[in-house]
């Protein structure tokens, strides 16, 4: 299939080197796969970046949603590639009947697929070995139907976690429960907060060192956010680490070095803020965690402070929108650096921190990417927090820079939050320039891809109080399409060593999916009205599309199946904030929730003659007689 014109003239700073290697196109029938994982080899004309890409699971499996520790959602696969990606059609699917957003990616551990939809959060357990993926069995928690009225943005899952035989993940009354994988029944299973205070969770755990690591949600409810350690074995609360509060709460001691000095100080989780209100103060921990097993420090966002109405919690409240490098075994935190000092139009700093290792200076530097919702793109150095490269990644107005013997924005005091009074046309809308939707890196090309968003906001603030479960907000927006009056969203690569786009593909709707990337030379991606396309990872041709029966905002994943064939799957659902901003413009999709499975020429045991497994299939007709 060929892509549509105007999805082929993308907007492209090429790369330096354009006589690029492509794969050989394996045959779709004979699948050919190494016992050890293939070789992940830069292109030519890369940037020089690469990753660690621990814990080197079997290529073919899929254990948790960014798949490694660095979040960079890379596979080693290869069977699918530029060569033949073109042919790519369904294989088979599986509806779950879930109406709210699908915002995760299916786990492939061994034979088996593990799928968690949204509320009721139910899990399932799919055989791969057998025609149709059927049911090996389902887990059903029927967590209270409180929660999803408390959720801010509907009641949706990020998706689970596969470690020492146990499936796990949260719930949306804030609990997080472990299936044993061979049973299908809860190995334990606790309460780490109270709907009924606006405290749900949506995010996925990851599991470091043996401990499960979980944040919450609520932070436009006045929540205060937490990260919690639990014990991969019993559940077991280990350790918890607040986002505002003296320093004793955030885990701050002797040890915490922050990169600059407006950063250091006693207890400025309690002195930046009014009084009291670090108590209410948000920063919850919604997002992805990231682990460095050789520094052994895992990195974590806060989200936006609370209220949202800035007039009304004058100072820079830290430790929201911010990023901490945490200890796993203690919570000790050891830096942290705020994106968004005094955030006045609710950028969380909950976005992905997809580790790399990349030349800077002549030297290689362990680095951080993270595409903030603010609308610029850091690097950092991840043993220290100091930013290497920061700047605009899509559209953005209300800041002219970032200050670089500060690390903080310079704000423009045109686009700063005002009570009763209208401030229009701030770029960045209270989503930001790209929101939880995780973008990927490539090894083979040293860049980073993602779906990012060219939408604005006219915003008024109104003065709110705080009331336990209810919205502890004040903002009222509406949204439009910035620069780019044609599209509100974009899928583009990034350059984390220089902080420029190499190129980009304009998108009419929304693009608010994750990003697959893969040994391929193939990067994946969705829209939210509907299409999955795959794009030349090298110089952004869309080589494939297809439209789905929703929208999607799911994460795309890939793994080989028992047959040795490689697969690349995608749920298709839209919801969420998504709805929200598009709900109403004409072509957007009704909801849904349908996982689609893929491979070359649709070719799969799901597939072809001879597959029906009742007894006596193929026999000759009998005789039925008719009633009198």
């Amino acid at each position: 299939m060929r892509a549509p014109e105007h999805l082929r003239r993308t907007s492209v700073a090429w790369l330096a080197a354009t006589s690029l290697v492509s794969l050989a196109a394996c045959s779709p029938t004979k699948p050919t796969v190494a016992s050890t994982p293939p070789r992940v080899a830069p292109l030519a004309g890369a940037t020089g970046a690469g990753a660690d890409l621990a814990p080197n699971d079997p290529p073919g499996e899929w254990r948790r949603q960014a798949r490694d520790f660095a979040n960079t959602r890379f596979s080693p696969l290869n069977q699918v590639n530029t060569a033949n990606v073109a042919r790519l059609k369904i294989a088979w699917s599986f509806a779950d009947g879930i109406p709210y957003g699908h915002e995760s990616a299916p786990l492939v551990v061994g034979d088996t697929m593990y799928v968690v939809t949204p509320y009721p959060n139910i899990a399932y357990a799919l055989d791969l070995t057998k025609p149709g993926a059927p049911i090996k069995w389902t887990y059903q928690p029927h967590p209270p139907p409180i929660a999803i009225g408390k959720a801010c943005c509907d009641a949706v899952n990020r998706g689970p976690v596969f470690a020492d035989g146990k499936l796990i993940y949260t719930l949306l009354d804030a609990e997080v429960v472990a299936v044993d994988v061979k049973t299908g029944k809860p190995a334990w299973r606790v309460k780490l907060g109270e709907p009924a205070n606006g405290v749900t969770m949506t995010m996925s755990p990851l599991v470091a060192g043996g401990v499960v690591l979980v944040g919450n949600s609520g932070g436009e409810m006045g929540v205060r956010g937490q990260l919690t350690a639990l014990d991969l074995a019993s559940g077991k609360e280990l350790w918890r680490a607040y986002s505002t509060g003296p320093d004793a709460d955030v885990r701050i001691g002797p040890g915490f070095k922050p990169p600059y000095a407006w950063l250091t100080g006693k207890d400025l989780g309690v002195r930046s803020w009014p009084a009291g209100a670090w108590k209410h103060g948000g920063g919850t921990v919604w997002g992805w965690i990231s682990y460095d097993p050789q520094l052994d420090l895992i990195y974590q966002g806060t989200s936006n402070p609370g209220p949202r109405v800035p007039a009304q919690r004058p100072g820079d409240n830290l430790w929201t929108s911010a990023i901490f490098a945490r200890d796993p075994k203690t919570g000790d935190a050891k830096w942290a650096f705020q994106f968004t000092p005094h955030d006045q139009w609710d950028y969380d700093g909950v976005n992905e921190n997809i580790l790399i290792n990349g030349p800077v200076g002549g030297a290689m530097r362990k680095l951080l990417v993270h595409l903030d919702r603010n609308g610029f793109g850091y690097t950092l150095d991840r043993t220290t927090g100091k930013i290497v490269v920061a700047r605009p990644y899509s559209t953005m107005n209300w800041a002219r820079g970032i200050d670089p013997a500060t690390g903080r924005p310079i704000v423009v005091a045109d686009k700063e939050a005002k009570v009763e009074e209208q401030v229009k046309d701030i770029c960045p809308t209270h989503i930001g320039s790209k929101d939880w939707n995780p973008a990927a890196f490539s090894p083979r090309t040293g860049l980073v891809y993602a779906t990012v968003f060219n939408i604005c906001m006219d915003l008024t603030d109104h003065k709110v109080g705080y009331i336990p479960g209810t919205p502890y907000d004040g903002m009222d927006l509406t949204t439009h399409p910035g620069a780019q009056k044609s599209n509100w969203g974009a899928f583009i690569a990034w350059n984390p060593l220089t902080g420029q786009r190499v190129w980009e593909i304009p998108e009419t709707f929304m693009t608010m999916s994750g990003v697959l990337a893969t040994a391929g030379d193939v990067v994946f991606y969705g829209t939210t009205d509907g299409w999955f396309r795959a794009v030349d990872a090298r110089n952004g041709r869309v080589l494939w599309s297809q439209k789905l029966s929703s929208g999607v905002m799911s994460q795309p994943m890939t793994y080989l199946g028992p047959d040795r064939r490689q697969y690349v799957a995608v749920f298709a659902g839209v919801g969420g904030v998504a709805s929200q901003v598009m709900g109403q413009k004409n072509g957007f999709p009704p909801r849904g929730g349908t996982l689609y499975v893929f491979s070359i020429d649709g070719l799969s045991p799901s597939s072809g003659a001879g597959l029906i497994t009742t007894e006596g299939a193929g026999a000759p007709a009998g005789h039925y007689d008719t009633p009198d």
